[in-house]
C-alpha cells in the first residue's frame, strides 16, 4: 500500500508538471496559483528583511560555502556536496557539512549515510538551527571549511561563495512558485548566486540547453556559469561491479526515493535497459519494515532474468543485497563538470586563500563572529555519530 506522503507528492507533481488533464487538473493549478502568491509574497518580504539587515545573519569564524538551488530538490545537491568536499580534503583542509538533516532514519538521513560512505573523514553536522552547527564544526571539530547543504534559502548563516544548482532539464522559465510549482524562489533570485552550475546538461537537446544558457545570460550577465551532468560510474551487486554498461538490452525493474525520480529513469533507459516497471517514493523517504516487505513481493513477481535496480541514495537506508530472493543492484552515479570547470575551482581556490589567511587568527572561543550563543548549544544540535565520538558536546553524523 502506497505511503499517503508518496500519494500526495505524486499526485502534486502530475498536477503541477501538467501530466493529468481535464477539467479537475486545470481547477487544481489555478488553486496551486492562487496559493502560490501569498507563498511568494513571504518570500519576497523575508528576502527584503534580509536584504536591508532587519534580520540578522551569523558570519561563522571559518569560510561557509553554500550549494543549493531555487527548485524543490533534485538538482544533485549531494553528488555535488562530495565533490567540494574531496576537492579540499585532496589540499588537506578539514572540511564538516552542515544540513537540515530531512527524512531521518535514526537521526542520520540518506545524504548523510551516503556521504558516510564515500566521505568517511568528512563530519556532517544534521540541525536546523544551522548557525549552532557552525558553532559546533568549528570549535568542537576544529573544521577549516563549512559546507552548507542547501543552503541557498537559509540566508541566516552567512556564506562566502553561494554556489546554485540549476537542473537543465526543469529550466526556472517553465517552472512556478511553490505550490503552483516547484520553485522556492523567483529566478530573479539567482541575482544573490556567486556561482552557477547547470546540472543533467547531458538529458536535454543542444537546443534547450542553448536557450536557456542565453536566458541567464541575459538575465545576469556576470554570474559564472559551469555545467556538470551525472555520470554512471558503476552497478554493485554486493561485492560485484559491473560497468553500467552491463544495464543495457537487460530486463529491469528500478525504484527510488529522489526529488527527480524521472532524471534516475532517464539514467537507466540511456543505458539500454528495458524498464518493466518503476516506483517511486518521496524525496528523502524513511523504508519502514512494511516498505520492505511489500518490496520483497514486488521483486519475487518478477520475470526471472530481470535485474532488480535503486540509487546508492536509496541503497545506504535500506542495506539489503537481495530483494524477493533477487539480486538488488546500486547505480552509483559520479557528478562530472564538463564546461566552465576552470573557472570554477578558481573560485573554490579563492576560499583556500581564505582560509589559509583564517588558519593565522585564532577564533574568539564561545561566539561565531562575536555573536554570543547560549551554553552549549552543540548538546541538542546535532545527531549521534562516531567521528570524533569522544567530542560529546558536539555528537556529529558521521
Amino acid at each position: 500500500m502506497e505511503h499517503w506522503q508518496q500519494r500526495w507528492e505524486n499526485a502534486w507533481r502530475e498536477i503541477v508538471l501538467r501530466r493529468r488533464t481535464g477539467l479537475q487538473a486545470r481547477l487544481g493549478r489555478a488553486l496551486l496559483r492562487i496559493a502560490s502568491w501569498p507563498y511568494g509574497g513571504t518570500i519576497r518580504l523575508r528576502n527584503w528583511l534580509y536584504d536591508h539587515r532587519w534580520l540578522s545573519i551569523h558570519a561563522a569564524a571559518v569560510p561557509v560555502i553554500s550549494v543549493g538551488n531555487l527548485s524543490m530538490g533534485g538538482t544533485g545537491k549531494t553528488p555535488c556536496i562530495e565533490y567540494i568536499a574531496r576537492y579540499y580534503r585532496q589540499r588537506d583542509i578539514r572540511v564538516a557539512v552542515l544540513s537540515r538533516g530531512y527524512g531521518g532514519l535514526d537521526s542520520r538521513n540518506d545524504e548523510a549515510l551516503l556521504l558516510e560512505e564515500s566521505l568517511p573523514d568528512v563530519p556532517h553536522l544534521q540541525n536546523p538551527d544551522r548557525v549552532a552547527a557552525a558553532e559546533c564544526a568549528v570549535h568542537e571539530l576544529e573544521s577549516q571549511l563549512l559546507l552548507l547543504d542547501d543552503g541557498f534559502q537559509h540566508r541566516r548563516l552567512h556564506r562566502d561563495l553561494d554556489i546554485v544548482l540549476l537542473d537543465a532539464t526543469q529550466p526556472p522559465e517553465r517552472d512556478a512558485l511553490f505550490p503552483r510549482g516547484m520553485l522556492r524562489e523567483p529566478f530573479t533570485a539567482l541575482a544573490r548566486a556567486g556561482h552557477l552550475v547547470i546540472t543533467r546538461t547531458d538529458q536535454v537537446s543542444p537546443a534547450e540547453l542553448d536557450a536557456l544558457y542565453r536566458n541567464i545570460t541575459r538575465r545576469f550577465p556576470s554570474l559564472p556559469i559551469a555545467q556538470a551532468i551525472h555520470e554512471p560510474e558503476s552497478l554493485r551487486w554486493g561485492d560485484k561491479v559491473l560497468p553500467p554498461q552491463s544495464l543495457a538490452e537487460r530486463s529491469v525493474v528500478a525504484f527510488c526515493g529522489l526529488g527527480r525520480p524521472d532524471a534516475f529513469r532517464r539514467t537507466l533507459e540511456q543505458l539500454g535497459a528495458r524498464l518493466l516497471d518503476f516506483r517511486v517514493y518521496p524525496d528523502h523517504y524513511p523504508y519502514t519494515s512494511a516498505d520492505v516487505a511489500e518490496l520483497h513481493r514486488w521483486a519475487a513477481t518478477t520475470p526471472p532474468d530481470t535485474w532488480i535496480v535503486t540509487t546508492r541514495k536509496d541503497w545506504v537506508k535500506l542495506r539489503l543485497d537481495e530483494l524477493g530472493g533477487r539480486p538488488l543492484g546500486t547505480l552509483t552515479i559520479t557528478w562530472r563538470l564538463t564546461t566552465g570547470a576552470e573557472t570554477f575551482h578558481a573560485a573554490l581556490d579563492r576560499i583556500s586563500t581564505l582560509i589559509l589567511q583564517e588558519s593565522t587568527l585564532e577564533a574568539e572561543p564561545g561566539s561565531v563572529s562575536g555573536k554570543e550563543f547560549p551554553a552549549s548549544p552543540c548538546e541538542t544540535a546535532i545527531t549521534d555519530g562516531s567521528l570524533n565520538s569522544t567530542r560529546q558536546g558536539c555528537n556529529p553524523s558521521t
